[in-house]
């Protein structure tokens, strides 16, 4: 039986299932990218739900497995050379699952990294303008007079999209064809900025149809939808 006892992270999410790889996330955009990653690889895998309400991401146990305290974060017990292997964050976790599993990136070295450069594009900008214009128009920030913080936001945003808009002319998904990690890791961010942040009309979401052409591919997806409702399934 697989061991993972020398992970402190177990003896607060102790693994029912050790020889699945373990997944501790939560249902946020960055979490969710990886647990739809491996419903559509087919991994087997164990979620683990780190609540932010009682700051799970905070303790001892979390941080040891990611001293940046921020969802998500997987054990891989069977990684590279047939070791454990701790992870965290949600792009490199992509990009080690593609590997491990030879899906969805292409297999050809400049396919490749025209993969990673669309992820990099959304870690560096999509996910941080985004969450930024959430905090400054449905969180704290809705509060403060001076509108010109969350203006900033509102402009890159709609910037970052018209990149998106313009790649995704004449094209399916983010690589042309082929569905991908890169479209993993971007749409969980373009569904919460219209849906959860309610942000739509704010930047002017019905100038940009392919991406909600798009946006309505990925999300009607069989594990998409099985994918965004984990960790809470577990």
């Amino acid at each position: 039986m697989t061991d993972l006892s020398a992970f402190p992270i177990t003896k607060k999410w102790p693994a029912a299932h050790p020889e699945r790889l373990q997944l501790y996330s939560l249902p946020t955009p960055n979490g969710v990218k990886v647990s739809i990653m491996l419903e559509e690889t087919g991994l087997p895998y164990e979620p683990h739900l780190v609540r932010f309400d009682t700051n799970d991401q905070l303790t001892p146990e979390f941080m040891s497995l990611n001293p940046n305290n921020k969802i998500p974060a997987i054990i891989d017990p069977n990684g590279p050379d047939g070791k454990p292997l701790p992870l965290f964050e949600s792009g490199a976790i992509l990009i080690y699952l593609a590997d491990k599993t030879g899906q969805l990136i292409p297999q050809d070295a400049a396919g490749r990294y025209e993969a990673i450069q669309w992820v990099m594009f959304q870690m560096g900008g999509i996910g941080p303008m985004f969450g930024q214009l959430g905090f400054f128009h449905k969180f704290a920030g809705k509060e403060y007079e001076d509108k010109r913080p969350r203006d900033r936001y509102v402009a890159e945003s709609k910037r970052l999209l018209g990149v998106l808009e313009q790649r995704l002319e004449g094209r399916e998904w983010i690589l042309g064809d082929q569905y991908s990690i890169a479209d993993i890791a971007t749409f969980p961010w373009v569904r919460n900025l219209i849906g959860f942040y309610e942000a739509g009309e704010l930047v002017a979401i019905q100038d940009f149809p392919n991406v909600q052409r798009a946006l309505a591919a990925f999300v009607a997806r069989p594990a998409v939808v099985r994918g965004l409702d984990s960790p809470k399934r577990g």
